[in-house]
C-alpha cells in the first residue's frame, strides 16, 4: 500500500471510529510509529480536522463536526463497493481483490450486507493462466517500471517490443495493456493473450507529460456501420443487452426488427455469426454481400479436403 492508499484509508477508519492509537495504524499498515505520525501532520495540512487525544486510551480523531458535514462513505456505499468487488474478483486478480475487500471491512467493522448483486463471469481456463502476466503488468506499472516482451500481432507476425506499461484494461472478454512503446514511439494497446516471454526490466521511466491527455483517447477503435437485421424472439433479450430496448421493434409473427451499429471489420461478423440461424442481415445492402463472403469463406474451411 503506497502513501496515498494509506492516507485515504486513515480518513476512512477515522470517519467511523472515534479514536485509533497510533499502534493500531502502524500495525494495520505495517510501517512504523514515526511513519504514522508523519500520516497526520499530512492529513493536518491538507485542512482534515485531525485531532490527537491524550491517555491511556489516547489516539488519533477527526472533530466530530467534520464526520457529520463531510463524511466521504457511507455504510451504503461501502456495501455496493464490497459488492462490486465480491462479484468482480473472477475477472480481477483474486488475492488483489480479497486482500482489498478484507481492508475495507476492517475498516468499518461488521456491516449487514444484503449483497443485493451478485455478478458471475465464466471462470475461462486461460484467464487464470494469465495471472502471473497480469501480477507482472501490475507492479511494472506501481513500480514505474519497463517491461519487455515478444508481441504476436493478429496476422502471427512477431516484434520485440519494450514499453513503458501505464494502465491494465479488460474490456467484454480480453485484458489489454497500455502503455508507450519505445518501438513505436507512440502509446499502443497490447492484448496480454498476444504478450510472451514478458519480463519487468530494473529500468525506471518517469510519466509522460502527455499521458493524462493520451488515456482519454480510447485508440484502434474500429469505424461502426449502421446494420438493420430480422432477428428471432428467442434472441431478443439479448440484443436489448447488447444495443437497447429501442434498438427493436415487432415485425411479424416470427421475427423482430433490429437496428443497431456494428465494428464494420471481422471482429462484427464473428458477433453476428454467433446467432447462426436467428438472425438475417438486411440492410445495408453492400454489407450483406460482405458477411456473406464472410460465411462462405467460413463454410469453405468444411469443404476443403485435409489431405
Amino acid at each position: 500500500m503506497n502513501k496515498v492508499e494509506r492516507l485515504i484509508s486513515i480518513i476512512m477508519i477515522l470517519l467511523k471510529k472515534e479514536v485509533v492509537s497510533t499502534t493500531a495504524f502502524a500495525e494495520l499498515f505495517d510501517v512504523s510509529k514515526r511513519t504514522i505520525l508523519r500520516d497526520m501532520e499530512t492529513l493536518s495540512l491538507a485542512n482534515i480536522p485531525i485531532y490527537a487525544a491524550h491517555g491511556v486510551n489516547g489516539g488519533y480523531g477527526i472533530m466530530e463536526a467534520y464526520k457529520v458535514d463531510k463524511r466521504l462513505l457511507s455504510n451504503s456505499d461501502l456495501e455496493h463497493i464490497l459488492t462490486a468487488l465480491g462479484g468482480l474478483e473472477q475477472i480481477l486478480v483474486s488475492e488483489e481483490v480479497e486482500r482489498t475487500i478484507k481492508k475495507v471491512e476492517a475498516m468499518v467493522g461488521a456491516l449487514p450486507l444484503k449483497r443485493s448483486v451478485q455478478l458471475s463471469f465464466y471462470d475461462w481456463e486461460g484467464r487464470s493462466e494469465m495471472l502471473d502476466t497480469i501480477k507482472a503488468c501490475q507492479a511494472a506499472i506501481w513500480k514505474s517500471t519497463l517491461v519487455s516482451f515478444a508481441y504476436i500481432d493478429k496476422h502471427g507476425a512477431g516484434t520485440n517490443r519494450r514499453v513503458e506499461p501505464y494502465a491494465l484494461h479488460f474490456s467484454e472478454r480480453s485484458w489489454y495493456l497500455r502503455g508507450f512503446c519505445l518501438h513505436r514511439q507512440e502509446y499502443r494497446t497490447f492484448k496480454l493473450s498476444r504478450i510472451e516471454q514478458l519480463s519487468m526490466e530494473e529500468t525506471t521511466f518517469q510519466v509522460r507529460a502527455d499521458w493524462s491527455e493520451a488515456k482519454r483517447d480510447t485508440g484502434d477503435q474500429p469505424p461502426l456501420i449502421a446494420v438493420k437485421a430480422l432477428i428471432s424472439p428467442s434472441i431478443k433479450d439479448q440484443f436489448i443487452e447488447r444495443f437497447g430496448r429501442t434498438c427493436i421493434a415487432p415485425y411479424n409473427s416470427e421475427y423482430w426488427s433490429a437496428a443497431f451499429s456494428i465494428p464494420h471489420n471481422t471482429t462484427g461478423f464473428k458477433f453476428l455469426a454467433g446467432f447462426g440461424t436467428n438472425l438475417r442481415i438486411t440492410e445495408p445492402r453492400i454489407y450483406v454481400e460482405e458477411f456473406r463472403s464472410y460465411l462462405a469463406e467460413m463454410m469453405a474451411n468444411y469443404t476443403k479436403s485435409l489431405g
